[in-house]
């Protein structure tokens, strides 16, 4: 159950399970997040920053950790200086690509229909 929610004891409290799903990956970041991961396999802090020069550091983190403690992602750390740290989805992270992939094909024909409607 994500830990994100404290006044939220267990599945009872929800009102369906779309409300759980919105709230792991919900959000203006957590998504893209969750994309460019599966994009590049394993990606780095940095790199993440690169890809999202919009997000705050502070958000990057928060989300990162979110994430993490939803199992949706993990990291491998290196005991290295400075320190290395990969992020990558794990199984319950990979099984999201299919509803993702979804919604990016969804958004792309939104864009279509869109544009033509403009046209017109």
């Amino acid at each position: 159950m994500p830990k994100d929610r404290n006044n939220k004891v267990s599945c009872n409290n929800y009102e369906c399970e779309i409300e759980i799903f919105l709230e792991i990956v919900g959000g203006k970041w957590k998504s893209l997040i969750i994309w460019e991961i599966h994009n590049n396999e394993i990606i780095r802090y940095n790199e993440l920053r690169r890809i999202l020069p919009n997000i705050t550091q502070k958000m990057l983190t928060q989300q990162l950790r979110s994430l993490e403690n939803n199992g949706i992602i993990d990291k491998k750390v290196y005991n290295i200086t400075p320190p290395k740290v990969e992020y990558f989805l794990t199984e319950l992270g990979n099984a999201l690509i299919p509803i993702m992939d979804q919604m990016d094909k969804w958004g792309k024909n939104y864009i279509v229909k869109y544009e033509s409607d403009e046209l017109n």
